[in-house]
């Protein structure tokens, strides 16, 4: 019987939740094609995260054990997972389309002599052929993409195609898989993280995203969406033009040339909506757009939209957010 193994991604101990939405995208085609579904994390003490895993519905959970992945590299990686897939031979192996993945996927796909369909936001059934959507020319056109060949097939889940908080539960049992990688095949040696690395934000984690365009003007201005977000609680993000012009870091880019992101909750303010920057936020779960210009792209997504000035919008927002949380 045919069936699908979701490779979930683990951070120095930490499951990285863009691994609920591969689940969730995993447990539709599963159900559609009707294959088993089953589960991996891999560390070097992968035991909690696969306990945490075990209570979502999959048929079992692998916590493969291995020394020499304490800490990523993609030798490591690649070469526990070469071995792990050889022996259970999955149709189709998932994972997350995230950094970490991108970098070891295609060394373990070529390893096996296998191709990688990455970056996909969707699926369908094509008679008894899988197909896979992808994005093209910035989202501007989606490309059906199949497999050709023999399993096992390899394919990476954009974040935001499917909802991590629709992810059915259940109870699954847990087998423990000791892999052992040589030491000295492993090329890359990981050192002391850089500080720069360690300032840089993540926003594939953030639940919530006040992210700001051209409608801010001047770089001045930045400050009234700090101040917004820390009401909130939120990251801030920016349109590239903002980012081009160095009024926020480029690692606070949302879009086709920056994040993907898919958080509960997405304000945009001062944003027209260019399909580069909606390809990078559309699968957020809510999406509040303030903008000026009531023809702007950014209403066609948004759950609520406020057609308005920013500055005469923002700052009460403000006010009675914090009076809501009695500050």
């Amino acid at each position: 019987m045919s069936n699908v193994l979701v490779v979930v991604e683990q951070r120095e101990g930490k499951l990285n939740r863009v691994s609920f939405e591969t689940l969730r995208g995993a447990q539709q085609l599963a159900a559609e094609m009707g294959w088993t579904l089953e589960a991996a994390v891999l560390g070097a003490n992968p035991a909690d995260i696969a306990a945490e895993i075990a209570k979502t519905k999959v048929a079992k959970v692998y916590a493969l054990s291995c020394a020499a992945c304490e800490h990523y590299t993609p030798d490591a990686y690649a070469a526990a997972l070469k071995q792990f897939i050889e022996s259970k031979k999955p149709t189709l192996v998932l994972m997350p389309h995230t950094y970490q993945v991108r970098d070891f996927a295609p060394k373990l796909t070529t390893a096996l002599n296998r191709t990688l369909i990455s970056d996909a936001v969707g699926y369908r059934q094509d008679g008894n052929k899988l197909v896979f959507v992808r994005q093209m020319f910035q989202g501007k056109f989606a490309a059906d993409v199949s497999f050709a060949g023999e399993a096992p097939y390899f394919a990476t889940f954009q974040a935001g195609a499917f909802r991590g908080d629709q992810v059915e539960t259940g109870s699954a049992p847990v087998e423990a898989v000791t892999l052992n990688v040589d030491a000295s095949s492993i090329r890359n040696k990981p050192l002391e993280i850089f500080k720069e690395a360690k300032q840089a934000v993540d926003l594939t984690q953030a639940e919530v995203i006040v992210s700001v365009g051209r409608g801010i003007k001047e770089q001045k201005n930045i400050e009234i969406v700090q101040k917004l977000a820390e009401a909130l609680g939120a990251e801030v993000a920016a349109s590239r033009p903002i980012c081009d012009s160095g009024w926020l870091p480029m690692d606070r880019q949302v879009g086709s040339s920056g994040q993907t992101v898919a958080p509960k909750l997405y304000l945009a303010l001062g944003i027209s909506g260019a399909i580069q920057h909606i390809v990078g936020m559309k699968g957020s779960r809510s999406i509040i757009a303030i903008n000026k210009d009531a023809e702007a792209p950014i209403f066609e997504i948004a759950d609520i939209g406020i057609v308005g000035n920013l500055f005469e919008i923002v700052p009460p927002l403000i006010e009675e957010i914090k009076k809501a949380k009695g500050a």
